[in-house]
Order: structure tokens, then sequence, then C-alpha cells
């Protein structure tokens, strides 16, 4: 595997998250990843979707090329960074989904649940994550411009109640 030095990596998550996000960060760090903590910085009850937004603006400013959200099951910080345009965030929980989820769909944010999975499988997530790059065959990039579409036609209001 190449070195993942060149990543630079916004990293978050709530109170259920903390610890693990504690740990996780410093594996980040023996990789050789860039990081930016975004919180929570204790196990004192917190918002996900506070941690979520600041993941995903640190992406949305070039200042982090990847984010990764952890709270109790990935769920709340996964819908959360999914409501801002631009944003591709899923939850997993075995590494083939975190490598396809780049390779076909441009995954920009990993969703973790620390209370569903160990620090062991989330290590080899996060490597699974971080190693792997977007393809963008005809298949992919069509699928792509689908879910462009999709934001875009969402933020002029096509789809609102």
């Amino acid at each position: 595997m190449s070195s993942v030095a060149l990543h630079r990596c916004a990293l978050g998550g709530d109170h259920a998250g903390f610890d693990m996000k504690q740990e996780m960060g410093l594996f980040l760090r023996q990789l050789g990843t860039m990081l930016t903590d975004c919180g929570a910085h204790s196990g004192e009850p917190s918002d996900f979707p506070d941690f979520a937004e600041k993941v995903a603006m640190e992406i949305l400013s070039g200042r982090a090329d990847r984010g990764i959200l952890i709270c109790g099951s990935g769920v709340g910080v996964s819908v959360a960074a999914n409501k801002i345009p631009g944003i591709r965030a899923a939850i997993c929980h075995d590494t083939y989904s975190a490598r396809q989820g780049v390779e076909h769909d441009d995954m920009n944010i990993l969703c973790i649940g620390a209370r569903v999975i160990g620090p062991e499988l989330a290590r080899e997530i996060i490597k699974a994550f971080l190693f792997a790059k977007y393809s963008p065959s005809e298949r992919h990039a069509r699928r792509m411009a689908k879910i462009a579409s999709i934001e875009s036609r969402a933020l002029a209001g096509e789809f609102s109640r």
C-alpha cells in the first residue's frame, strides 16, 4: 500500500464516539495523516450534528481531503453530514464498503458507530477508506452525474414540500 501522508483528514464525533475518536486520531497520525480534530474534545454530552457540520466544512473548504465521523451507531452523523451539499457520507462497518464507497461513489466522509464495532476493525476500515481512490469509469461517472443532478434539483427547490 502507498503512504497516506498526503491525506488531510478531518475527524469528529460526539460523546458516544469520543473514546474511539481519540484512539483513531492517534492511529491516523501514526499513518502520517495530517489531521484536523473537529471535536468533541471531551466525553461530556454533545450533539452529533455539530461535528458532522464541522467535518463537512473542512472538506468543502479544501482544508481536508476526507473526513471521518464517529457517533454511537454511525447513523446520526451520516444523516447530518449528507444534508450538506457536496458531501457523500456513508456508514461502513466493513472494509469492502469503505473501499468501494470511495472507488465507485466518491465517498468523502466515512461514518462509524463506536457502539457497533471495535477499534481494531475501525482501524482496518479507516485504512480501506484512506487508501481507496475514486475510479471514474464511465458507469461510475454517469452515476455520480445523476447524484449531482439530484442534489442540484434539490437545492433549486424541486423536492420542496
